[in-house]
């Protein structure tokens, strides 16, 4: 009887890691303050083996794409472009933000990553890097995966996985 498997890889280091600022805005029309994390990422790649080299990926290759993700977020501000509820707008060398139509921060904006999210929840961060991750290893034509798995830990205890099967 011949069975078909596949493998499972994960990679979490301690320098997978990443320091930065958020707020969330809530139902019921609540902004949280301002305040920070230090995050922790942790990656899970699904699928056949590499023919040549007899691995799903390279840890090497995945340990510096993460640590290259994460090193783009980190001591930054992070702001969500696609909340209906907050006016992001740069101006000259700062970004302005408001909540509901209310001026709330302005920021360098040496200091801010605008990302396409709706809002700064782990869940979001975690599917954001997940997608990350996809278009970096789609140009390096990696095709045989099954499925990414991505966690982002805002606390011991916090975290989340965001979970994309390939097709």
């Amino acid at each position: 009887m011949r069975t078909r498997g596949e493998f499972k890889v994960t990679v979490s280091k301690d320098y997978i890691v990443f320091a930065s600022a958020h707020f969330i805005t809530f139902a019921g029309h609540r902004c949280e303050a301002l305040h920070g994390h230090n995050y922790r990422a942790a990656i899970t790649l699904e699928g056949a083996l590499d023919e040549e080299s007899w691995y799903v990926l390279d840890f090497s290759t995945v340990k510096q794409l993460m640590k290259r993700l994460c090193d783009r977020i980190d001591h930054k501000v992070l702001l969500p472009l696609e909340n209906t509820h907050l006016a992001i707008t740069e101006v000259g060398n700062s970004v302005h933000v408001a909540y509901d139509g209310a001026p709330r921060y302005v920021f360098p904006r040496s200091d801010c990553v605008l990302l396409p999210i709706p809002n700064t929840t782990v869940e979001m961060l975690a599917q954001h890097l997940s997608k990350q991750v996809l278009a970096e290893l789609d140009q390096m034509q990696v095709a045989h995966l099954t499925a990414i798995e991505l966690e982002v830990e805002e606390s011991v205890g916090q975290s989340a996985f965001y979970r994309e099967v390939l097709g």
